[in-house]
């Protein structure tokens, strides 16, 4: 009887390490968004070591083809990794090439509300603080023709609380918050002193800031948002400024923010507010004698 020999195909050595690459990457894009997330880094690119695993998984691929190796198993668990972890970086890379090249997004391009307690906690190689000008508000006027102040006619504190209960649920790390104040028009003039027994003129009015920092989703980036709150004849305007820290696109990402910011805001506005039920009377003690007329005036 002749025994067959049955001559095993050698294992593809491109495909292994391109598996052992792709493995890598994974870990590394995860331990980076873990980096990222907890604050020790800001911006961890891990796209070169995906490019290295998809283009070994490649390499691979036309290895076996051709030269009718083993390995095709390792080449497809190389192929499919890369391609999973490289997906979102492309839908971001096309996501940017069809928005404008802008970080900075506010409601009031002409006056837009200014970062005070933020700006002194930015890093130093982060964006600059100042808003750029009128070609950023052009380009957001083209790409997010939405963002647009909101006015309601609501009280101008209504207006601070609502905004306040959104931040606080979204839980956006609150820097600073200032109450707007009510008050008459400013006089150029100095005011006589009221006479003895009028009461003092009422304060002139001052707009609400909330400054608070928020995180993207995936990788936890931080942005620098500030709310103003002014008051008007009949009400409050909304004003929302969302700035990114690092790079040159957002990715429409603070466009996003400021509008359902706003939209979330006029929800609690036109929300009904339920009053306050009034604590129930305590019961009368029987047991306890009546105190006589004198005691009682």
């Amino acid at each position: 009887m002749v025994r067959r020999r049955t001559i095993e195909e050698p294992t593809s050595r491109l495909a292994i390490w391109a598996r052992r690459v792709a493995l890598f990457s994974l870990a590394a894009t995860l331990i980076a968004v873990i980096i990222v997330r907890s604050g020790a880094l800001e911006i961890v690119p891990a796209l070169s070591t995906l490019a290295g695993a998809i283009l070994l998984a490649f390499g691979a691929a036309l290895s076996i083809w051709f030269e009718g190796v083993g390995g095709a198993r390792e080449a497809a668990t190389a192929f499919f990794i890369g391609c999973a972890l490289i997906a979102y970086p492309a839908f971001l890379g096309i996501k940017g090439y069809r928005l404008p090249a802008i970080y900075d997004i506010t409601t009031d391009p002409i006056d837009p509300p200014r970062f005070d307690a933020i700006a002194r906690l930015r890093p130093r190689d982060a964006n600059p603080i100042t808003y750029q000008g009128l070609y950023t508000a052009a380009l957001q006027h083209a790409a997010y023709s939405d963002i647009e102040p909101d006015v309601t006619d609501s009280t101008p504190r209504e207006a601070y609380d609502a905004a306040m209960k959104v931040i606080t649920k979204r839980k956006w790390r609150i820097v600073d918050a200032r109450p707007p104040q009510g008050g008459g028009p400013q006089l150029v003039e100095a005011e006589p002193r009221p006479a003895r027994g009028q009461p003092p003129p009422a304060p002139p009015p001052r707009d609400g800031y909330i400054e608070a920092v928020a995180r993207t989703p995936i990788l936890g980036f931080r942005d620098d948002l500030v709310v103003r709150i002014r008051p008007t004849g009949d009400g409050a305007r909304i004003d929302v400024r969302s700035a990114s820290r690092y790079g040159r696109h957002d990715l429409g990402t603070n466009a996003s923010r400021v509008r359902n910011l706003l939209g979330d805001i006029d929800d609690v506005l036109a929300a009904p507010h339920k009053p306050t039920p009034s604590p129930p009377p305590a019961p009368a003690n029987k047991n306890q004698p009546a105190k006589p007329a004198s005691a009682r005036r």
